[in-house]
């Protein structure tokens, strides 16, 4: 086995079996959260799961819902705010980062995403493009703006920062017929891990959540019941499972068991033509299917 799928097989079996060794250091308590695709999913239950005293800035391209959310967490002396928001807009998002900055952000989960199923060469090359921007560039804007003012508010007041990147259980492996989404959530997955790496002497934890098969709108909406799927997990039990694990693991994989890891012995090439051919099954049905599906954004990662 290469060395790479080495790495990828020992990341996989220890954040799916006992939710790996928890460290030293106990549970910190976050004082300003910035949560991107909050309005639903795992996105929604982060912001539900967050102590009451963690002030929330809640981002979202839904004005109704974003409201909805922000009344449900509405607590005496808590601070929630809401930002409509498209982050596939570079300028939307330099906009985001001076918000949050004034905010004094102390959490930051980055979740928002967006997918669009079937080839590539099908999809409209602005769904394609979304993708990217929304997964890759919006992430990495955010995290390279905020970051050193979230450093800077930790080591003054000797607290510890928090970054959350959700990338998926499909960044493991290409997924054809997904073939953007999965690659831009092997960026986030690297991405994640390179800045934990480069800040660890800093006081900020960095962790890359990989969620399986979730129950969220994202799956419905790309044409696929994440719902059905085995293992799929409650948005809120991942979010939980997230906030454990930031400071204790790096990577932190959801809603499988050590079944779903045997496609990750599989050669890599050999691995894309099953994905392939299953994913090829896929986007036939819904092709016959009297309503297509319609490009799907996210604030929870479903998963093929």
């Amino acid at each position: 086995m290469a060395h790479s799928d080495r790495c990828l097989l020992d990341h996989l079996i220890a954040a799916a079996s006992a939710g790996g060794t928890p460290a030293a250091r106990g549970a910190v308590s976050y004082q300003r959260a910035l949560v991107t695709g909050a309005s639903s999913g795992i996105g929604r239950a982060f912001t539900q799961v967050l102590p009451a005293s963690t002030d929330l800035l809640l981002v979202g391209r839904n004005a109704a819902t974003l409201d909805e959310a922000r009344r449900e967490l509405d607590r005496p002396g808590r601070r929630v705010e809401t930002i409509v928001a498209d982050l596939a807009d570079e300028a939307a998002v330099a906009d985001l980062i001076a918000r949050a900055d004034g905010f004094g952000i102390d959490l930051l989960i980055n979740n928002a995403g967006t997918g669009r199923l079937g080839a590539v060469i099908d999809n409209s090359a602005r769904a394609e493009r979304e993708t990217a921007a929304v997964n890759v560039l919006a992430v990495v804007q955010l995290s390279r703006g905020l970051l050193p003012g979230m450093i800077d508010r930790a080591r003054r007041e000797r607290r510890r920062a928090g970054l959350i990147i959700v990338a998926s259980t499909a960044a493991f492996a290409p997924v054809p017929y997904f073939t953007t989404y999965a690659a831009s959530k092997a960026f986030d997955l690297s991405f994640a891990e390179g800045l934990a790496e480069e800040l660890r002497t800093q006081p900020v934890d960095v962790l890359a959540l990989c969620p399986g098969a979730t129950r969220s709108q994202f799956g419905s909406r790309a044409g696929l019941s994440a719902s059905n799927l085995p293992g799929a997990m409650d948005p809120q039990t991942v979010a939980r499972q997230a906030l454990a694990a930031l400071g204790r693991q790096r990577v932190k994989v959801t809603g499988i068991d050590q079944a779903y890891l045997a496609p990750a012995l599989l050669p890599r090439c050999l691995l894309t033509r099953v994905l392939g051919v299953a994913m090829r099954e896929v986007v036939a049905r819904m092709a016959a299917s009297p309503t297509p599906a319609r490009p799907a954004r996210r604030s929870s990662p479903g998963r093929p």
